[in-house]
């Protein structure tokens, strides 16, 4: 009998591969990265063992007491940094992720980039856009984007990607093509956007990663 997470994942790439279809884009250009933040390590392996490679984790804690052990065994797997990073994490944070997408700040940058040489692993670096200009959210503001996206590469800080989250509760659309619209200036070839109540439209509009977490390991527990 199949367990729920593997169902989920059969059904989450179903509904990918109609929106692809919609969106007349292929599906292999569009990355799920299974947002594990939470989840214990039995319903992650359930997900590795059917074939998911890259996961998301909101917290550095978190990923450093969970994902060491899981990669001694996976070696291959690929672990996003999405949610806000502190610059006293960001030494934790190079060692544990090979993606960081919530590059919002200078002082963040002046982190990476003091740490990073010391490192001896491959990292791609997002910038996020607070697309909805939500003062409760990280990110930076869309009309400081470029600008800020093109100060972190002339101080050696290659961004090739850009993440926004769209408002909830109103439709996404415009905030995603706001997000495209970044990132076609600039010509990044990375656009996260898109999580499991919005990737349909996120896909259609030009996301290249979506976030999921409930769709992919159920409703989680309240802390």
């Amino acid at each position: 009998m199949k367990n729920h997470v593997v169902s989920n994942l059969e059904d989450l790439k179903k509904d990918v591969m109609k929106s692809c279809i919609r969106a007349n884009r292929n599906i292999k250009h569009i990355n799920i990265v299974a947002v594990s933040k939470t989840i214990n390590k039995y319903s992650i392996i359930e997900a590795i063992e059917f074939g998911q490679v890259c996961f998301g984790e909101n917290k550095v804690q978190e990923a450093k007491k969970k994902w060491p052990e899981i990669r001694s065994t996976y070696p291959k797997l690929k672990l996003h940094m999405i949610g806000p990073l502190q610059s006293n994490k960001v030494k934790d944070a190079l060692n544990i992720f090979d993606v960081i997408e919530t590059i919002d700040r200078e002082k963040l940058v002046l982190e990476i980039l003091k740490h990073k040489k010391l490192i001896k692993k491959e990292h791609e670096f997002y910038v996020q856009v607070n697309i909805g200009e939500e003062v409760h959210k990280n990110g930076c503001a869309p009309n400081k984007a470029i600008e800020f996206i093109n100060e972190c590469n002339s101080q050696g800080l290659k961004i090739t990607g850009v993440m926004g989250i769209a408002p909830l509760n109103v439709a996404p659309a415009p905030y995603f093509a706001l997000l495209k619209h970044i990132a076609n200036k600039l010509s990044l070839k990375n656009i996260s956007m898109g999580m499991s109540m919005d990737f349909e439209d996120a896909i259609y509009l030009g996301s290249t990663s979506i976030r999921i977490g409930t769709k992919i390991f159920g409703e989680r527990k309240k802390l």
